[in-house]
């Protein structure tokens, strides 16, 4: 399963230093990986991963993608996004998360 997040226009770009600290903080073992492909947050023994957009170390967008049976990874990924003011977005649009 997919879950869109992104921060609202009307806010500036956060840092994925900020976003990985943001995890951290509700007991995740986060750690930022850079590709060539892409940048991803993965996290120590789990396999839900976050592929989050960026570009000079500022994100506006991620992608978390949850692995069936890791509903607390997701859980604690979107409490925090939600610390960090960001918003869900869906086929219907973006949503307070």
């Amino acid at each position: 399963m997919e879950t869109q997040v992104h921060l609202p226009d009307t806010e500036p770009p956060a840092t994925i230093r900020e976003v990985v600290a943001a995890l951290k903080k509700q007991k995740l073992k986060a750690k930022h990986d850079k590709a060539t492909w892409g940048d991803w947050i993965n996290f120590e023994e789990r396999q839900t991963v976050i592929s989050i957009e960026s570009t000079n170390g500022l994100t506006t967008r991620a992608t978390i993608e949850e692995v069936e049976g890791e509903d607390d990874v997701l859980i604690a990924c979107i409490a925090a996004f939600r610390k960090l003011g960001w918003h869900g977005e869906d086929a219907d649009g973006p949503y307070p998360l």
